[in-house]
């Protein structure tokens, strides 16, 4: 039996559709007991209230650590050497980076735009739910508490504006982080290795994929880091972004503009992009 937990005004609830059943604790906490969790999904009874997608915070608000993979679709190599010109060949070892926690913002947060080459980049996100240290890649998806959706909000300029580039300033600004609705738990999922993924922006689809085109899959991505260092339940990975992003076809977020991302069996965010603020 799996659960969908999402954070509601910084308390930890079970989210199905629009309703939601009050865990009394907040969402980190909750988190760590994820046995809890799908005893409480089973017997959850009538719902203690409804929850828009707007009333939804960032379901794992305060992971330790969040890491990022670039370049992890072939599509999206391609298309950004077509801009670049600079012939990238797939490495051997995968190109990691972090988006730095405060930048975590819910599924329907407002993207707050600095400059004129703000980007988007959905992603599935996984997170983990038992500490990993040399995990085997046979046992990876048992220390993954469950999936969520993640945007991936890039300034190319600060990101290009350092040789070799600074991935993890770019992507870190404030609000550049929106995660949600829920983490869904790996039962829940039909193929967790195999997700339909989609952007659109105003309505106009520029991301349409399927995870199970990701060239390093989640089994890999968390043997892979644990080999390194050790993860932490709540600490995210998101897993990088097909084809499609604004930056191949110059096409950059502006105001008022609404990103929707879509995982299938995850859910849909919808962020509305900001306008920068002058101060």
């Amino acid at each position: 039996m799996g659960f969908r937990m999402a954070n509601l005004a910084g308390q930890a609830v079970l989210l199905d559709g629009k309703d939601y059943w009050a865990l009394g604790t907040d969402p980190m906490d909750a988190l760590s007991r994820p046995r809890e969790l799908r005893h409480r999904w089973a017997r959850r009874g009538a719902p203690g209230g409804r929850a828009a997608l707007t009333d939804l915070g960032p379901p794992v608000p305060a992971p330790r650590q969040v890491f990022g993979y670039g370049l992890n679709y072939m599509d999206h190599i391609e298309e950004i050497d077509r801009v670049d010109s600079m012939g990238r060949a797939v490495s051997e070892a995968p190109v990691v980076f972090t988006k730095f926690p405060a930048c975590l913002v819910g599924p329907a947060a407002p993207v707050k735009l600095v400059g004129d080459r703000c980007d988007y980049e959905c992603e599935l996100v996984a997170v983990i739910g038992a500490e990993a240290r040399n995990v085997d890649e046979s046992g990876a998806w048992d220390r993954v508490a469950g999936l969520m959706i993640g945007q991936d909000i890039s300034d190319r300029a600060l990101q290009t504006a350092a040789s070799p580039p600074q991935f993890s300033l770019g992507k870190s600004r404030e609000s550049f982080g929106p995660v949600g609705p829920a983490l869904v738990s790996v039962e829940l999922v039909d193929d967790p290795d195999d997700l339909a993924i989609s952007c659109q922006i105003n309505g106009e689809m520029r991301q349409n994929s399927r995870t199970g085109l990701l060239m390093r899959p989640v089994a890999e991505m968390v043997a892979y880091l644990s080999s390194i260092l050790t993860l932490q339940p709540g600490d995210l990975i998101f897993t990088g972004t097909p084809g499609g992003v604004g930056h191949a076809r110059g096409l950059y977020l502006q105001p008022g503009d609404v990103i929707r991302s879509e995982i299938e069996g995850l859910g849909v965010m919808e962020n509305t992009c900001a306008a920068p603020q002058h101060h």
